[in-house]
């Protein structure tokens, strides 16, 4: 039985190494101008920093280009593709078809990973992706465990999925937060890492707060809850899922670091001694618990159809 890659979302590149040795194989890295709602901004001269550690310590980076590019982008994504194969990253992270085409046409070898966030419903899509290039496939976070299961038993290419963290609800690419303190005759700073300038949706009647915050790709409203499943990963293990992910999104480095650690263990247990990864799960689901904010509570999402946001 193999074990599936344990993916994670750095904040900057002096959090790699620490990542590597708490059990970290593969990295999402990149910068908001190409990327979704990424953990960390890494401009470029940050990304070769960044493979060079990766693989001196052999694990892998991939880069995020999974933004929507309008025109005046368009021209760009050559240059860039060119810099990203010329810095020998692992993987390129894409949603829209003009990044294929780019990669196609500049770097013909370079590994895809197709990765729209909300559209990785069922496996004739990821398999269409695949067939077009794509070697993996991002499901939508919208799945319960038995839909993700028979997509990995019908899929030509690798799937990837969330096990940790908070998700997306609502992006919009204006800027809906900063064109209202405009309308108020003020100023906002456009900054989505600095937790003391965090901003929330509050739902009184639920009592839920839901993250909020804007960069060069719009608005974003992210979950009142993180993802969590370390004591529910039998399932996926068994189906032999390629990757499970981290998604570090407004966390900080120390937080990123502890969770993959708890992963790791429970990862490394799961495929080699089932019984004692039983045993001590439900302790590592209580030590991630002991982690969390106390304003965001874990769930697991929609794996067992139990979350309604």
């Amino acid at each position: 039985m193999k074990k599936p890659e344990l993916l994670v979302t750095p904040t900057r590149v002096e959090d790699i190494e620490p990542l590597v040795e708490a059990g970290a194989t593969a990295f999402v890295i990149g910068e908001q101008r190409y990327g979704l709602r990424l953990a960390g901004e890494f401009k470029r001269e940050d990304v070769v920093k960044a493979v060079d550690i990766a693989h001196k310590l052999g694990t892998k980076i991939y880069v995020a280009m999974n933004a929507l590019f309008h025109n005046e982008k368009v021209e760009e994504l050559a240059e860039y593709v060119a810099f990203l194969r010329d810095t020998n990253v692992d993987a390129i992270i894409f949603g829209d078809p003009a990044v294929l085409l780019t990669v196609r046409e500049v770097a013909p070898s370079m590994k895809l990973h197709w990765n729209t966030e909300t559209t990785a419903t069922n496996w004739y899509t990821a398999n269409y992706w695949g067939r077009k290039g794509a070697k993996r496939a991002v499901l939508a976070r919208e799945l319960n465990m038995d839909a993700i299961v028979e997509i990995k038993e019908n899929a030509e290419v690798e799937i990837e999925v969330q096990v940790h963290g908070m998700t997306t609800m609502f992006q919009s690419k204006r800027s809906l937060i900063g064109n209202y303190f405009e309308y108020q005759g003020k100023v906002m700073e456009i900054e989505n890492r600095k937790k003391e300038k965090d901003m929330f949706l509050f739902d009184k009647e639920r009592n839920n707060k839901y993250p909020i915050f804007e960069d060069e790709n719009g608005t974003h409203i992210m979950s009142p809850n993180d993802i969590c499943i370390v004591d529910e990963l039998e399932e996926m293990i068994d189906a032999g899922i390629d990757s499970f992910k981290i998604d570090g999104i407004l966390k900080s480095p120390e937080y990123i670091i502890e969770v993959t650690k708890i992963y790791r263990k429970a990862i490394d247990l799961c495929v080699d001694n089932r019984e004692e990864y039983e045993d001590i799960k439900d302790d590592l689901l209580s030590q991630l618990e002991e982690l969390q904010p106390v304003n965001r509570p874990l769930d697991t999402g929609f794996f067992f159809k139990e979350t309604v946001y």
